[in-house]
């Protein structure tokens, strides 16, 4: 029970982690006027070629969704038109409110919602890998001004996190060669297994609070706070555990230093250690797309040692070479990523991010805890119900066709009313609350 605490801590920590760095890089972009510029440029061509393909490929709704996605052979959709576009748009903002409310891992649906609607576990991978490349690059490094980046940390990490992105990317690219299903049911397994564990635990962190509460929670920043809102998760300093004081004490050169600012002489740690780190979150990241950049914040504070402040900086100076080198060297070259949905993200998750945000300043914070709760329950749920018919497919369990659709079905509803019933409760509270909101904008 204390591993499963221990781990859970670890992986909400690294969430919202990953959901800081999003909400600081929506900020960044949509308050510059350049990037903004630079961001009409990439999604106007987009919404010109929608235009020009709607007119020549016109199917019922009902037909898309599962079709134009993916297709059945082909690595990029077959066409492209401006509903695709609004579904990626769509999309994006679920993904973009979760991390704006709630300050943890929106970005983990992006993956289930996709293949929910049709694509390919690898073309889903591979676009979002590629979205946050370009979110990362739009609004990069602004941490290496202000000094918190660890350059000598962030170039080991990366000779790490290069290797195990191209471990992964590969496996994937293998098992689609073998067969798209295993593809499908490998990704899906893993997603399975990450959202699962962090839903249960979020549910369980959830029901503890709200029984510790009684209800008392105030309304406002507070509330968000707890929630883990977009200032939420304890700061660490210079503290150190068990473990990071140990892989310190290893001495194998050569050794990295760094935390100079928060030791008399700095922090040292074996370039071993640091290799193998970023091993671990480049493989999560080549299997996964977003999935691997949560890992990176928990594995230097909790395992390696690095103040937090460090780490803030040098995982946002990391993640674009990651992000960049895994979607393109990975999936981008092998036709695996589809660029008009990675656009239709950006722009909707730039949105979400913003409209969360603000709600966070109106809504008490044990609600948004529950609600991250369900949300990522309903990826788990997404995810499992869609694996039965897979492996039956692959004759590796015995399912029948029709059970096997029948579950993927309720899986896929079960998630997107879920998403869409948070979207709209996020919305509509950021409209009746839009008064309130501009009093405090201006207070």
């Amino acid at each position: 029970m204390n591993f499963f605490r221990q781990w859970g801590e670890f992986m909400m920590m690294g969430a919202r982690a990953l959901a800081k760095w999003e909400i600081e890089n929506s900020n960044t972009i949509l308050r510059d006027r350049k990037r903004l510029i630079i961001l009409g440029l990439l999604i106007v061509p987009v919404i010109i070629g929608g235009v020009v393909f709607a007119s020549e490929f016109v199917e019922p709704i009902g037909k898309i969704m599962p079709d134009v996605l993916g297709g059945h052979k082909a690595y990029s959709p077959a066409f492209y038109n401006t509903f695709i576009f609004l579904v990626s748009i769509a999309i994006g903002m679920g993904a973009g409110l979760i991390t704006g409310c709630i300050g943890a891992g929106g970005g983990f649906i992006i993956a289930p919602a996709l293949m929910s609607a049709g694509i390919k576990g690898i073309l889903a991978v591979g676009t979002d890998l590629f979205h946050i490349f370009a979110k990362a690059i739009m609004g990069s490094v602004i941490h290496r001004k202000l000094g918190n980046v660890s350059v000598p940390l962030a170039a080991v990490f990366l000779i790490g996190a290069i290797i195990g992105a191209t471990v992964g990317g590969y496996i994937n690219r293998v098992l689609y060669e073998i067969n798209p299903v295993l593809s499908d049911a490998f990704i899906t397994t893993v997603y399975s297994g990450m959202l699962g564990f962090l839903g249960l635990y979020a549910m369980t962190d959830f029901l503890k609070a709200r029984k510790a509460a009684k209800g008392t929670l105030p309304h406002g920043g507070a509330g968000a706070d707890e929630g883990g809102g977009a200032h939420g998760g304890k700061v660490e300093g210079a503290e150190m555990g068990g473990l990071p004081k140990k892989l310190q004490a290893m001495k194998i050169p050569p050794m990295v230093k760094f935390d100079f600012d928060f030791t008399p002489g700095g922090r040292s740690v074996s370039w071993v250690f640091l290799v193998i780190s970023g091993a671990v979150v480049g493989l999560a990241a080549g299997i996964m797309g977003v999935g691997g950049g949560f890992l990176t914040f928990p594995i230097f504070v909790y395992v390696l040692g690095v103040s937090s402040m460090t780490t803030v900086g040098t995982d946002i100076f990391q993640i674009v070479f990651t992000a960049g080198y895994a979607s393109i060297s990975q999936y981008a070259i092998y036709g695996f990523i589809f660029y008009t949905l990675a656009m239709g993200m950006l722009l909707g998750s730039l949105l979400g991010i913003q409209i969360g945000a603000m709600v966070t300043k109106v809504v008490p914070g044990i609600t948004i805890r529950g609600f991250y709760a369900m949300a990522v329950l309903a990826g788990f749920v997404n995810r499992a119900f869609a694996l039965p018919a897979k492996l039956g497919s692959l004759g590796y369990i015995p399912i029948s066709k029709e059970l096997g659709d029948i579950l993927d079905t309720i899986g896929v509803w079960a998630f997107f009313i879920v998403i869409s019933g948070f979207g709209v409760w996020v919305i509509g509270t950021f409209l009746m609350n839009i008064k309130v909101l501009k009093g405090e904008v201006t207070a």
